[in-house]
């Protein structure tokens, strides 16, 4: 049995605590600003604190801090604060979508404390509950040795040929590094299967997108999950997603993985195209975007925009 410590209970955070205290007999003390969200977390099995302080007290040395916060200047305040409460040989894990060049900073920043940091990146989103999270780790060896515990229940069950469904990326900022291409490589994906279901619907045939998107699951080459929750998106909203606005928001990893692209001169051509549609898809009608929010929708919870009258 460990111990850990968690701040922030959202959408990803507060499924991961309770994958914890159902999987394991781990011991998960619960933090959130929110404390109907720790009250949820409390009746999951989790200890819950009051404050960061409160819940660095109850944590048993050497401690781990795991934060789910918004990426940029929520998760860099809540490692300040935590940087003044904890003790040498103590570690903070992000697991959100910091970039990586922050988790390099940050861990030089905490580095004469003594405080060991890691970055995780995470996706799963709010199926992770269910089907466990692919975690992409960067950090020390040592502390992530110690973190292993919670990454082996975190996960999805080990595959007999190619192990956990986490895995050590290298140095500190690998694991986010590899997490935002992942992210890069989604935009990608979502923007490919968006463009061919916007074709269906303004071909001459009536078509049923739903049908298509179940069919392609059965054998076809194209068969993945995000087609897989397109399927589900077209038999929750309807086929022509009447109800939603063809808005698509970026949370900035596709951005993030163009720039360094540029930076090394790599060719990323489809990436780009991908958050270029995204940011054409405000204040223009277009099917294919419909598709891509109802997609960041069903794997992520994200909020998507609905007509005044859908």
């Amino acid at each position: 049995m460990a111990q850990i410590g968690f701040v922030g209970l959202g959408r990803m955070g507060g499924g991961m605590v309770a994958r914890i205290k159902r999987d394991s007999d781990h011991d998960v003390v619960a933090f959130d600003p929110d404390e109907g969200a720790v009250s949820k977390s409390v009746k999951k099995g989790a200890a819950g604190a009051k404050s960061l302080a409160d819940l660095v007290k109850k944590l048993e040395p050497p401690r781990v801090v795991w934060i789910m916060v918004p990426s940029g200047d929520p998760t860099q305040q809540t490692v300040d604060k935590l940087a003044r409460l904890l003790d040498k040989d103590d570690t903070i894990v992000d697991g959100g979508n910091s970039k990586w060049t922050d988790d390099i900073e940050r861990a030089a920043a905490l580095r004469p404390r003594g405080i060991h940091y890691i970055d995780v990146g995470t996706s799963g989103g709010v199926w992770g509950l269910a089907e466990g999270y692919c975690m992409m780790v960067g950090g020390p060896q040592k502390a992530v040795k110690r973190l292993a515990p919670f990454l082996d229940v975190l996960a999805p069950h080990p595959d007999p040929e190619h192990g956990p469904g986490w895995g050590h990326m290298g140095k500190t900022g690998s694991g986010h590094y590899v997490k935002m291409v992942h992210n890069g490589v989604e935009y990608g994906m979502m923007q490919s299967y968006a463009e061919g279901f916007s074709l269906f619907e303004a071909s001459d045939f009536d078509l049923d997108n739903a049908q298509i998107a179940h069919l392609w699951m059965r054998g076809s080459v194209v068969r993945s999950w995000l087609l897989e929750l397109a399927a589900i998106a077209f038999d929750q909203e309807g086929n022509d997603l009447a109800a939603l606005d063809p808005v698509v928001a970026e949370s900035g990893e596709g951005r993030w993985t163009i720039q360094d692209a540029i930076d090394r001169r790599v060719p990323t051509p489809v990436i780009t195209a991908a958050l270029f549609a995204r940011f054409a898809s405000f204040g223009h009608d277009a099917f294919a975007a419909k598709v891509n929010a109802a997609l960041r929708a069903q794997f992520g919870g994200h909020a998507v925009q609905r007509r005044a009258d859908g």
